[in-house]
């Protein structure tokens, strides 16, 4: 199953210049991975531009908000086509889901080099492979990120953003098949069921993989802001950690993609930014809808405390 997709750090692969030069000399938080990635993973509609925002501020640490049209400048995007058409030396968008799965690890191996020290690296991508194919390689990885939301909440993120109605947008959430469309601006990427997604990254053993919750990236910020900082070495300062936050609040990202724009709203629903609150769910899905979402996903949603009284 695949939707019209908008996500992703638009335009031509970042050198991440700023983020690369802080980072140089950080490499004792490898442990026992051996690259140079991080990921910053998430199921769509979940978080990840909200952690990219709040990391961008925190390599730079300047005296206004990093502006969203420069995020890209701290960040890689794995479903960049650009990598895949120069390795098949044909446009991306000829590419079957099969082929870019073949292509993927060359992908990484091409964005890891182009780094000399530790890389953020946006991924929609499950953990794990396709078509004998691995998703991430771990060779080439240091550390991940991962953020989870309540899926009652990512089902009405998911349906604005692609003008779904909520019903379809439930079923996408459920679905194994699910992957984003192979177009113009990314690759396909796999994604499978919200459920598969979440536990596919959750269930990693590692150390060097954070798992956060977006709830308590609201909710509990300067804590679990604060361990994204430390697993990156990047804790040493409360005042940098404190403005990064005040820097990545929903509020200033709406306000600034009011002013100018985002190039990753998909322009089939309304902004990218809408309200930034956890259980907006109450206010639209009725019991029906719910109980649907609660019975593909009962498992996941008891481990993050996501159940609702009830249910």
């Amino acid at each position: 199953m695949q939707v019209p997709y908008g996500f992703g750090c638009h335009g031509t692969a970042a050198i991440i210049q700023q983020a690369a030069g802080w980072l140089a000399g950080h490499d004792e938080w490898n442990g026992a991975l051996m690259g140079n990635i991080c990921w910053l993973a998430s199921y769509p509609k979940s978080g990840n531009t909200w952690l990219r925002a709040f990391l961008a501020n925190m390599v730079v640490d300047g005296g206004r908000p990093v502006a969203l049209a420069e995020l890209t400048r701290y960040c890689e995007d794995e479903a960049l086509p650009e990598d895949y058409a120069a390795l098949a030396k044909r446009p991306s968008i000829d590419l079957t889901i099969q082929d870019i799965s073949r292509l993927r690890p060359q992908v990484h191996a091409r964005i890891a080099a182009r780094h000399p020290a530790t890389v953020f690296v946006k991924t929609h991508n499950m953990f794990g492979s396709y078509d004998g194919y691995p998703l991430h390689a771990a060779e080439l990885t240091v550390a991940a990120i991962y953020v989870v939301r309540n899926p009652l909440d990512v089902v009405l993120s998911m349906a604005d953003h692609f003008a779904l109605s909520l019903d379809d947008a439930i079923e996408y959430l459920g679905s194994d098949d699910a992957a984003t469309a192979n177009d113009a601006l990314h690759v396909s990427q796999v994604l499978a069921s919200w459920s598969r997604h979440v536990a596919s990254w959750a269930d990693q053993s590692s150390a060097s993989v954070l798992v956060v919750r977006y709830e308590d990236m609201l909710d509990k910020a300067t804590k679990t802001f604060g361990r994204i900082a430390r697993l990156l070495r990047m804790d040493g300062d409360r005042g940098r950690l404190e403005r990064a936050i005040k820097y990545s609040t929903f509020p200033v990202l709406a306000a600034m993609e009011r002013q100018a724009g985002f190039v990753e709203a998909s322009g089939k629903g309304g902004r990218f930014f809408r309200k930034g609150r956890a259980n907006q769910w109450r206010e639209s899905l009725n019991r029906d809808q719910v109980a649907r979402i609660v019975n593909d996903h009962r498992e996941q949603m008891a481990r993050f405390k996501y159940l609702p009284p009830g249910f």
